[in-house]
């Protein structure tokens, strides 16, 4: 049985590792807005429990035991945000740090019951997916919208930034996973997007936005 600190470093490094990069204590630290010196004392932690192997050229990287329960803690937090959006009407900048909280209850088959009462989604509000019992994974999207050349069609598959700030702009552009884009141009002067929601009227959108939507053509 893991602490809630514990999961949520577990937590916190199988992100990191999602997205391919050393994970340094600092790494770990400016995640976690922890200091220092309490990362490392984690990291000695985990490590005693078999969870996390930590070397200063590689990085820490999790165990198999430690993906495996990691995997589990995501799983339950992405299943939550699609039970608080689907079925209590949150809206979706909202629903993460109501299911930081849920993803803790540790009843070993609530995962799955609530997989199947929402019918074995793949993938949560944010179009991240959500990992199986069996800790497959759903296709992951990696192309955002400045990466498509002027003129493309695309559909929003999910959103690399999840703050509330993002969200709530998206809201007010009325874009939402599975909405369809059309990038119209690119502007050199600055990299910022002129594109077409839904086929309704152009918006001028910045390089940064782009940045933060992940897409499929």
């Amino acid at each position: 049985m893991h602490t809630l600190s514990e999961e949520n470093y577990l937590k916190c490094i199988y992100r990191l590792q999602d997205k391919g990069q050393k994970i340094t204590p600092t790494a770990i630290a400016e995640s976690l807005g922890n200091n220092p010196a309490s990362v490392v004392d984690m990291i000695r932690k985990l490590t005693d429990k078999l969870l996390i192997a930590y070397d200063k050229k590689k990085g820490v990287e999790l165990t198999a035991q430690g993906q495996k329960d990691a995997t589990l803690i995501v799983r339950r937090h992405r299943l939550w945000e699609v039970f608080l959006l689907e079925k209590l009407d949150y809206h979706w900048d909202e629903i993460h740090d109501i299911a930081e909280e849920l993803e803790h209850i540790k009843d070993a088959t609530l995962a799955d019951r609530l997989d199947k009462f929402l019918g074995f989604p793949e993938y949560d509000p944010h179009g991240d997916p959500i990992p199986k019992a069996n800790g497959k994974m759903p296709k992951r999207y990696s192309t955002t919208l400045a990466d498509v050349k002027a003129g493309a069609h695309c559909r929003v598959a999910a959103v690399k930034d999840t703050t509330s700030a993002f969200l709530q702009y998206l809201i007010k552009l009325n874009i939402n996973i599975g909405t369809k884009i059309q990038l119209i141009e690119k502007i050199p002067f600055d990299s910022s997007l002129v594109i077409s929601i839904d086929g309704n009227e152009q918006k001028t959108v910045s390089q940064k936005f782009g940045e933060s939507l992940l897409i499929d053509m």
